[in-house]
């Protein structure tokens, strides 16, 4: 097989064809595999508002696609070869690249950003190696609540109880071919997570949009709704999208120093405290994705870094020279992951080409680490960090900075203008 060989899996009589959108989600089509020649051929069109659509699909007029030039095409044409989904029969999937109908990239593709900046670090000799840890729940379609009841984290008899409908998510996604390593119960009724296995950042990137769009697919087919949504119940633990970077040339892991974070580690490490709070919109773009952001949540609040620290954003684990990493925690579950990791790596590239020296290492409690600079913890301080950031515009050129920034401006617009269930059932009768 080649990178151009897109032939169909024997016997599929239809092929789903998408890419992330702006927020990540997977959009496209379902095509018949008689009409997939042509399709590699000539694409297949869409609007090109598909990259300036907020979670609803609602549009709004913005820099690069808007009323005025009439919401052109651009063109998806299959970038992986099809492979057979195993719960549909005659049914394969291929994940798909933009193309204007300039035949050049379309410049508000988010999948762009990423793969300027893997290509820089590829300029610098280095391959990039992201691991992802993506917590969801499952719940009952009909109440939006969960159906188990306790904290069940990591427990075995909860893990069995959910194996009705975890056990086809994560045999069935890792026979289509996102290698997923483990799953267990989280840190609530109806939470799980689930580890999908690090390779290359782009495609770490794409398994993650193609990753929670057949989760939900499949809870859907057993009785479930999944939802990477933040932070669903304010009282529950939130969403989070761990990512795990190590980076590699020659054939070794340059973070790894004899089992320990080396120089280059720590230069990396840096680069991220430098940018993680005017690049917090990235990992976290609604009002909602900041209801994580709370002390003693396992979410963190500030830039500290530590050794297997759980309250750190930065948690660094050493041991074999393969497994050496760092982990970003600040992340939420609904993020788009070429955001994020476009947004990290940038820093952390930064961060080794500038010799970045990280702060002191925080040995105890981060969240009680004074020293430790603050990410945001609400919307309106991400937006202001962002529109306040040249680094950031740089990295996502100024259309797609543009439509970010103004998509989180219109959340955060139409959470104040409302009136909640709280202010009317705490003031209503009151005054």
């Amino acid at each position: 097989m080649t990178e151009t060989d897109f032939s169909l899996p024997e016997g599929t009589h239809t092929v789903v064809l998408g890419l992330g959108d702006l927020n990540g989600i997977m959009r496209g089509k379902r095509i018949p595999a008689s009409h997939w020649e042509n399709i590699c051929k000539s694409g297949n069109a869409y609007s090109i508002a598909l990259f300036a659509i907020d979670m609803t699909c609602d549009v709004w007029d913005t820099p690069y696609v808007n009323f005025d030039n009439g919401y052109p095409d651009f063109h998806m044409f299959p970038d992986s070869k099809p492979a057979a989904l195993p719960w549909e029969p005659g049914v394969a999937m291929a994940f798909a690249r933009a193309q204007g109908m300039d035949h050049k990239p379309v410049p508000i593709d988010p999948r762009l950003i990423l793969e300027k900046q893997v290509k820089r670090a590829a300029d610098m000799g280095i391959e990039i190696q992201v691991g992802a840890e993506l917590e969801f729940y499952l719940l009952d379609p009909e109440t939006n609540m969960p159906k188990d009841k306790g904290i069940g984290v990591y427990g075995l008899d909860r893990a069995a109880q959910l194996e009705h409908v975890l056990g086809p998510i994560r045999q069935l996604i890792n026979d289509y071919g996102i290698p997923i390593e483990q799953s267990n119960p989280e840190y609530a009724a109806g939470q799980v997570e689930v580890n999908i296995r690090y390779c290359e950042a782009l495609l770490a990137a794409d398994r993650v949009v193609m990753f929670r769009s057949l989760v939900k697919q499949l809870a859907g087919a057993h009785g479930y709704k999944a939802t990477f949504m933040a932070k669903p119940f304010f009282e529950e633990s939130g969403n989070g999208f761990h990512a795990h970077y190590s980076l590699w040339k020659d054939g070794k892991n340059i973070f790894a120093d004899n089992g320990n974070l080396s120089q280059t580690g720590r230069h990396f490490v840096g680069g991220l405290q430098k940018r993680m709070a005017e690049a917090a919109i990235c990992g976290s773009a609604t009002v909602n994705g900041y209801r994580r952001r709370a002390p003693y949540t396992f979410c963190p609040i500030n830039t500290a870094w530590g050794l297997d620290n759980r309250t750190v954003g930065l948690r660094v684990i050493e041991g074999s020279d393969t497994a050496t990493r760092v982990e970003k925690r600040d992340a939420g579950a609904d993020c788009n992951p070429y955001f994020l990791l476009a947004s990290d790596i940038a820093a952390g590239l930064d961060g080794i080409e500038q010799q970045i020296e990280p702060s002191e290492i925080t040995t105890g409690n981060a969240y009680e680490d004074a020293d430790a600079a603050p990410i945001p913890t609400d919307l309106p301080t991400a937006i202001a960090l962002a529109r306040g950031s040249d680094w950031l515009k740089g990295l996502m050129g100024d259309d797609m900075y543009e439509i970010m920034c103004q998509q989180s401006e219109r959340e955060l617009e139409f959470f104040m203008n409302q009136v909640t269930p709280m202010e009317t059932d705490r003031y209503l009768d009151a005054f």
